[in-house]
């Protein structure tokens, strides 16, 4: 189900709100506890003085800031509107009622619970909802991009639930969904898991749907990384799709640090039960507030350019840094993620990812289809929320080729690494 970008460029969106980098009372934290007020210091100008390209992360707008910073940090309220187990709650309702009301509205979905503390809350409350200890599941297996959710040995999906992973053409790059059918024709999942860290193609929904109905299994979309594109409809949509959708609302979608879950009607009540009692305590407001601001923002007619500006760069970045001699998985991108393999430079990803450090590039590796081999995995959202266009995505390719074959000295990359971000600061003002 390929979405594609405009033909022509779209213009790169004044989406950087100009403000703060810190909250208004900073001095005072500064002077109370001048330990911590340094760390964090230090900390927004690492993000301002470094070219921030970790496909997970993004810059929140200063109204997410405020919000989760705001005086809902001192609410405990666990439970859900109307049904608190603490008193003084009315705010608290008021806020995740605007929250739910805002995602169900963004995304089309009959229900949404804005509770979870993390993408991975989300997923451990879906499995709560839906499976049973020692059940199957069949998701996309870790070298091919799951993530640890889908069935690592270390991590609760791993140890609880019986995972069989399914993988990608060694050809193409690309799903396998002969494979897909074959395992859960075999298998008889109770759940298929569709979503992945490092797959930068759109899944075919309707197909998993499809293979999903004749195992008799429920499909669980893991969207974590393109909820901010289906947002902005730079991306198609799970939800007519699936059961349950579990995301993250930041990343592309540009929110606060957190998790969420949609769902049809009649898996509302299950949901909710997962999520509490049975895996979280008490909400933390001021993060459901800060959500129910970045769903707004979302809804805003400029976050769909922002968001079809993302996918235009990482296109523009996979080509570039192809004509620079790294291999592109799959080919390119459908997505903010370009998966590059530095192989062919003659260097391993891991020293690859120190070269750059040391260049003030910030990247993360990932695992590579089919062998041991580790690539470079890539985003475009922080740097498209910074301003930057398509010719600063070619100059980024130049950059990183230089850094990884080692032509330039860090020193020298680094201040180049300065003009980009000095000319696009994260918070301009």
């Amino acid at each position: 189900m390929p979405v594609t970008t405009p033909a022509a460029p779209v213009p790169a969106p004044s989406y950087s709100s100009s403000g703060p980098v810190m909250p208004q009372d900073f001095d005072s934290l500064l002077h109370q506890d001048p330990e911590v007020g340094s760390i964090l210091l230090a900390e927004a100008d690492r993000q301002a003085g470094t070219l921030q390209l970790i496909a997970a992360e993004n810059f929140t707008s200063p109204a997410v800031l405020a919000a989760l910073g705001s005086p809902l940090a001192n609410k405990y309220a666990e439970g859900y509107p109307g049904a608190r187990h603490h008193g003084g709650c009315e705010q608290a309702d008021a806020v995740e009622r605007l929250a739910a009301d805002r995602a169900t509205a963004l995304f089309g979905a009959e229900h949404a619970n804005v509770q979870p503390h993390s993408g991975s809350s989300a997923v451990l409350a879906a499995y709560a909802a839906l499976l049973r200890p020692g059940d199957t599941v069949l998701a996309m297996g870790l070298p091919y991009g799951g993530h640890l959710t889908h069935g690592a040995p270390g991590n609760f999906s791993g140890r609880w639930f019986e995972f069989a992973g399914y993988g990608v053409d060694p050809d193409t790059g690309l799903i396998d969904y002969a494979q897909v059918r074959a395992l859960a024709r075999a298998r008889r999942p109770k759940a298929i898991v569709c979503g992945s860290i490092s797959y930068p193609r759109h899944p075919d929904y309707e197909r998993f749907r499809d293979i999903a109905d004749e195992a008799g299994a429920y499909l669980i979309v893991d969207a974590a990384h393109p909820m901010g594109l289906i947002a902005g409809g730079a991306a198609p949509s799970p939800v007519p799709y699936a059961d349950v959708v579990c995301a993250t609302t930041h990343k592309v979608l540009r929110g606060p640090r957190g998790g969420m879950i949609l769902c049809g009607s009649g898996l509302a009540e299950r949901i909710d039960r997962a999520v509490f009692p049975f895996t979280q305590g008490g909400a933390q407001m001021h993060t459901v507030a800060a959500k129910a601001v970045a769903f707004g923002e979302a809804a805003n007619p400029r976050f769909a350019l922002y968001a079809h500006q993302v996918v235009a760069h990482a296109r523009v970045l996979a080509s570039a840094l192809e004509s620079e001699g790294f291999e592109i998985t799959t080919g390119g991108t459908d997505t903010h993620i370009v998966v590059a393999d530095p192989a062919p430079l003659g260097v391993e990803a891991r020293s690859a990812r120190e070269r750059l450090m040391a260049a003030g590039v910030v990247l993360d590796t990932c695992a590579l289809p089919y062998g041991d081999a580790r690539g470079l995995r890539l985003g475009t959202a922080a740097v498209t929320t910074q301003g930057m266009d398509e010719d600063d995505m070619t100059r980024i390719a130049s950059l990183l080729a230089r850094a990884v074959r080692g032509e330039d000295d860090p020193g020298s990359l680094r201040a180049e690494v300065g003009e980009l971000t000095e000319h696009n600061p994260p918070y301009p003002g």
